[in-house]
């Protein structure tokens, strides 16, 4: 009776292969595979390929890493910002295009309505006089006397201004352009080194608008090589008048003129042009980042060196560094006036404070309030295209 109540004792089990079979197993379980179907490696080749596979998916990971750390930086708020404002002004040129001829239409016909008022009113007498005052540019440069000197911009340093000095330098190109076409006395002007990202930005966002520029040569040679063409430029009857300040050399030669390159690191001093003289200037806008860069560059070609008599004349409040432009204006301003003191009154602006020496005064000419950028800087607004990025400072070197 005792033996039927107690309960039957299990059978020990053993730690060895018995246990092992008495572990569950899910046969009938969906996706699973059975246990003699898993493959595992015997041999060592079978060790090596799995470690091989392994190995694969970690560098295919590392790679993913480095593709990740390849990818340009992101763009800050600012970046992203003048990104947004460039993309915005590429998409409206068609509009903008479309409004400048509706405007250029609409001065024609208001043209045509003034000259029929002006026939009606005073003949032809009158036609000429509305013409005068519709045409003053182009009416200067045909009164205008091209002398034979010639003035270089050294475009050679485009590697080392950075985007908004590029646009900086182009406003200043514009700016020299323009004050030696409209000038009584005018030099031959030439543009070297025009092969970069300078000549790009001409191309594409200022449309090319120097190809219509009148009384000026681009060059994609350097300095040197547009010097030795402009012996031959001013050469003959149509190099050039011995007018004005040169009235008096009826005696120069083609063959006395001279090459000048001008910096304000050079020890020399600037007396006054001569003609048949090439006189170059460092087209560079770069904060004064590049110090003496371009006296160096002329010294390394063998060509002289000199620096405008400024310190001879004007007591300035700041350094005597000018923009491509101010030095452009002053060389042709002396073309006219034939007096560095006056030509330097008249162009410098008047934020650096400049005074003539053992005079006490200062600039008196009432226009140069109109040319002076804005204070801090010795850039000049940029007449084609307005462009918030043009705020870096121009350097005579």
């Amino acid at each position: 009776m005792e033996d039927e109540e107690r309960p039957r004792k299990y059978p020990k089990l053993s730690n060895g292969e018995d246990q092992e079979d008495s572990e569950p197993t899910m046969t009938g379980a969906v996706g699973s595979v059975p246990h003699e179907d898993v493959a595992q490696p015997t041999t060592q080749n079978d060790v090596a390929t799995v470690a091989h596979d392994v190995n694969d998916k970690s560098k295919d990971g590392q790679q993913a890493v480095d593709e990740n750390e390849d990818d340009p930086p992101k763009l800050s708020k600012r970046q992203l910002k003048k990104l947004r404002r460039r993309e915005q002004w590429d998409a409206q040129k068609d509009q903008r295009k479309a409004i400048r001829k509706e405007k250029t239409a609409a001065k024609k016909q208001r043209r045509r309505e003034a000259l029929n008022e002006a026939r009606q009113e005073g003949g032809q007498e009158a036609v000429d006089q509305l013409l005068q005052t519709w045409l003053p540019n182009r009416q200067k440069f045909k009164q205008s006397t091209l002398l034979p000197i010639t003035l270089v911009v050294d475009c050679g340093y485009d590697d080392l201004m950075l985007e908004k000095e590029r646009i900086s330098l182009s406003s200043q190109l514009t700016r020299s352009y323009s004050d030696n076409r409209g000038a009584p006395y005018r030099a031959h002007m030439v543009v070297s080194s025009f092969n970069k990202l300078l000549k790009e930005r001409f191309d594409t966002t200022l449309a090319k608008s120097y190809n219509n520029w009148q009384g000026i040569r681009f060059m994609e040679e350097d300095f040197a090589h547009a010097a030795e063409q402009a012996k031959e430029w001013m050469k003959g009857p149509k190099g050039g008048q011995l007018a004005g300040m040169f009235a008096n050399k009826t005696d120069a030669a083609p063959e006395d003129g001279e090459i000048i390159y001008l910096s304000s690191d050079s020890p020399n001093t600037l007396t006054e042009l001569k003609p048949y003289s090439t006189y170059i200037i460092g087209g560079l806008v770069d904060k004064n980042r590049h110090k003496a860069i371009c006296y160096k560059t002329a010294v390394e070609k063998g060509i002289k060196t000199a620096k405008l008599p400024i310190g001879d004349y004007i007591q300035m409040a700041s350094r005597q560094v000018l923009a491509t432009n101010h030095v452009m204006e002053i060389m042709v301003r002396w073309l006219e006036l034939g007096d560095w003191g006056e030509a330097f009154m008249k162009v410098i602006p008047q934020r650096k404070g400049g005074t003539l020496k053992n005079s006490g005064r200062g600039s008196e000419d009432p226009s140069q309030e109109g040319d002076v950028a804005e204070a801090g800087s010795d850039e000049e607004p940029e007449p084609a295209e307005r462009d918030d990025e043009a705020t870096a400072p121009s350097t005579n070197h």
